[in-house]
């Protein structure tokens, strides 16, 4: 059984851009599906076979409280393999609540009863645990902020470290779809240039004559999630996975450069820490 996240406000949470589409796709590719909710003391239960209503809905008794319950069986004559893994709906449960922090979501596994396994997935620090969890230093130094932007009709959450590892980790994602690129990674790239570039001459790392930081210069040991939750998202690409919006990435460029100034000036330390990574002397 799956358990459901439900937000406790109004924020935007788990779409992935193609509302309703979830359970569409689900009840299509199910020999099976089952729709119980709870609304006003009532409890009623709608049911498809193979995506087709087998009937009208079906009030079937009292309830309290109120939700849905989805039951579906995948259709064997669709999938080769009919065995749900735990671990991997725990990696994605655990991922949703990451990018959705008002979420609590509990996964249960009951198959065999005598070892049935639940876990439950809650980060009320959003990307910023994410970070704390995924970097490679001790006690990472974590910058995370989160804004709402008319300009592109949605949020943006990003967390950030640099750590001691060599590699850079940046992972992006629209209304909690992982998206390997787009103009939010565009954005988060043109902001965190702009504001080292910008440190790094005032505290005359870079003279006048050198050109500014690019952003094939930043990565290394950088750990951060930029996190883009819009009204009305546009995807492109083969397979509709790079994020298109283009008032997106100005948005959550401002929005990197002014929270990573901030940050570096209120620790000079810290700040010549990350810029002791960075080669400033290179070109690109």
């Amino acid at each position: 059984m799956l358990g459901g996240g439900v937000p406790r406000d109004g924020r935007r949470s788990l779409s992935g851009g193609f509302p309703g589409v979830g359970l569409v796709v689900v009840n299509a590719l199910s020999s099976r599906l089952t729709a119980e909710t709870r609304r006003d003391g009532t409890r009623r239960t709608l049911e498809y076979a193979r995506g087709v209503r087998v009937a009208a809905p079906d009030r079937t008794g009292p309830a309290d409280g109120s939700g849905t319950v989805i039951t579906f069986w995948p259709d064997a004559e669709i999938f080769e393999t009919l065995t749900f893994s735990f671990d991997t709906l725990a990696d994605h449960f655990r991922e949703l609540a990451f990018l959705n922090r008002d979420f609590d979501i509990t996964l249960t596994d009951d198959r065999d009863p005598g070892a049935p396994r639940t876990d439950r997935f809650r980060f009320p620090g959003g990307a910023r645990d994410w970070i704390a969890q995924r970097s490679t230093a001790p006690h990472p130094d974590v910058l995370g902020f989160e804004r709402e932007c008319a300009g592109m009709e949605g949020t943006v959450e990003v967390a950030l470290c640099w750590g001691d590892s060599g590699d850079e980790r940046v992972a992006c994602y629209a209304n909690s779809r992982p998206t390997p690129g787009g103009t939010h990674e565009l954005g988060f790239r043109d902001g965190l240039a702009a504001a080292l570039t910008a440190w790094a001459r005032e505290q005359q790392r870079l003279t006048p004559a050198d050109p500014d930081l690019g952003p094939t210069r930043l990565g290394a040991g950088l750990t951060a999630v930029v996190s883009v939750k819009l009204d009305h998202p546009e995807f492109e690409g083969a397979v509709r996975d790079r994020l298109g919006n283009a008032p997106v990435r100005t948005c959550v460029a401002e929005a990197v450069q002014e929270h990573l100034t901030t940050w570096l000036r209120a620790d000079p330390v810290r700040a010549a820490a990350v810029l002791a990574r960075i080669p400033v002397t290179s070109r690109d």
